[in-house]
């Protein structure tokens, strides 16, 4: 009798996920055939998927009310799938078809690690290369760093700084001040040639600081990237990571590193906010490794959507409620852009890597129930 049982409990299982296989119905318009499935009876046609992706990213920002209209906000950007992500939800957001424009001047730092993974100078050249015309693409100011200039770097760096923008008046007051000042502009009647793009910034009323930025960066001039490292820094950098045993404290170091690096340009550029493109999935993971370290008392900074222990900039992350599987197919629907750049933990031995592994064991639970990671960092902020 109790083989029956579970012969039939089997039986039921599969034909309970056949049903979310076959080819189903939108769940949103009810019309257009589902091409995404992104949870257990989460189906999505291609157009309400799109529409489903940025809402998400658009009620973040909304929710939070943290970035003020006119703020100057840097997009930390590695090339990889989360962050192209980012930068398209960015774009996007400017351009006039945007229902609700985003109303804060975006500009681009990306930091070249090659120096840790033994690429020769010709590679490394050849992945900033393909950054390059992603970034200059998007029309946004950018500035590429080596991870060798972190030892030029003044000692300033590691005190906190106060707010260098003070809002006196609260977030709704403040967008309707931005948009009456964009009315009063636009009734000026002042004519100017534009790009499509400028005619875009133009109208959120960040076009001249744009500029400014380009030129001063002289992106818009389209000059490469040029090597600011000498090769004892490069050795400098590999023989400090060599002397740090297991991988887990190299990823730490990178990452104190990596933030030192951008808090150092958006602090010299005057950007009050950084954007990273953490996704749910790599916070999950984050989480985890917090907890197996003992460092619970950070769990709210490293996984919540805003991180202040920097004084000025603020760190935020918009797209925490994005899985990495959700990411992935965006990517591949609307051929989002992305280049691959390795790291410290490309093709690490496994007995290297207990944290990767304990991270895997964690997000396997995920395939079993989808919405544990979501459930879990959104749960963890509450603590």
């Amino acid at each position: 009798m109790c083989q029956i049982d579970e012969e039939y409990a089997v039986h039921v299982e599969l034909h309970e996920k056949s049903v979310v296989s076959v080819m189903q119905k939108c769940m949103r318009c009810k019309e257009g055939a589902a091409v995404v499935i992104i949870r257990v009876g989460d189906a999505f046609c291609k157009d309400c998927f799109k529409d489903y992706f940025v809402h998400k990213f658009r009620a973040m920002l909304g929710k939070n009310r943290l970035i003020y209209p006119g703020e100057k906000v840097l997009l930390a950007l590695s090339g990889g799938a989360a962050s192209s992500a980012l930068l398209r939800q960015v774009q996007e957001g400017l351009s006039r078809e945007a229902p609700k424009k985003l109303r804060f001047i975006p500009g681009i730092v990306h930091i070249d690690e090659g120096g840790l993974t033994s690429q020769s100078l010709e590679d490394r050249q050849d992945v900033l290369f393909q950054l390059e015309s992603v970034f200059k693409a998007s029309g946004f100011p950018y500035y590429i760093l080596s991870l060798e200039e972190v030892f030029d770097l003044p000692t300033s760096i590691l005190q906190r700084e106060p707010a260098f923008i003070q809002h006196g008046r609260s977030y709704k007051d403040a967008v309707d001040g931005f948009i009456h000042q964009h009315i009063s502009q636009h009734d000026s009647n002042v004519t100017l040639q534009e790009s499509p793009l400028s005619e875009r910034l133009c109208q959120l009323g960040i076009q001249d600081s744009l500029q400014e930025d380009v030129q001063a960066t002289g992106t818009g001039a389209g000059v490469h990237h040029k090597c600011t490292f000498s090769a004892r820094q490069t050795t400098s950098l590999r023989s400090l990571f060599s002397s740090v045993k297991s991988l887990t404290s190299k990823e730490e170091l990178l990452q104190n590193l990596r933030n030192h690096l951008i808090l150092h340009v958006a602090r010299a550029h005057g950007y009050s906010k950084v954007m990273f493109g953490d996704s749910c999935t790599r916070l999950a993971v984050k989480l985890l490794t917090n907890i197996c370290q003992g460092r619970g008392a950070f769990l709210a900074a490293d996984t919540g959507f805003s991180d202040n222990r920097y004084g000025d900039p603020i760190l935020v992350r918009p797209m925490r409620d994005y899985s990495s599987k959700e990411i992935a197919f965006y990517n591949k629907l609307f051929n989002v852009p992305s280049v691959f750049v390795p790291s410290l933990d490309t093709k690490v031995w496994q007995e290297d890597a207990k944290v990767y592994i304990e991270g895997g064991l964690f997000l396997s639970v995920h395939v079993k129930k989808a919405t544990f990671i979501s459930t879990l960092t959104a749960e963890i902020i509450v603590l």
